[in-house]
């Protein structure tokens, strides 16, 4: 069921995923800057999902819905999609890969990626509540 009430907690909780990032960012804490980046990232793109309603089965079918419903039909940058799938990849190589450190200008990258996707992401559902 459609539900523009859990997108916007979504975006609620995208947002303070986002307010993580940073702080762990200023601990220098770039391992967990970047899961939370992500993480914000995610609750963001899941806000679409809700309002459409629609509820995830994974990460990747995320990216994949907001590609087709969404990028291709013109109503959201191609940005999203790509910032997404990488630190989706990023997030899981962190997660599961025994050799792999994540950098501070990674992590600075991650800040400033999920800004962007939230930002973006909150445009388009206030542009389509509107019309």
């Amino acid at each position: 069921m459609a539900s523009e009430g859990k997108a916007l907690k979504s975006i609620a909780r995208a947002n303070k995923w986002l307010d993580e990032a940073r702080k762990n960012l200023e601990h220098e804490l770039v391992n967990s800057c970047l899961v939370s980046s992500y993480s914000a990232m995610f609750h963001a793109a899941r806000a679409l999902l809700f309002r459409d309603g629609y509820r995830e089965k994974s990460h990747y079918c995320v990216v994949r819905y907001l590609e087709e419903k969404y990028v291709k039909k013109g109503r959201m940058p191609r940005r999203v999609i790509d910032l997404l799938d990488r630190f989706r990849n990023l997030r899981h190589t962190d997660l599961y890969q025994l050799d792999f450190f994540v950098t501070k200008d990674e992590a600075e990258e991650s800040i400033r990626s999920a800004e962007f996707v939230i930002r973006e992401i909150t445009q388009v559902i206030k542009r389509e509540h509107k019309a």
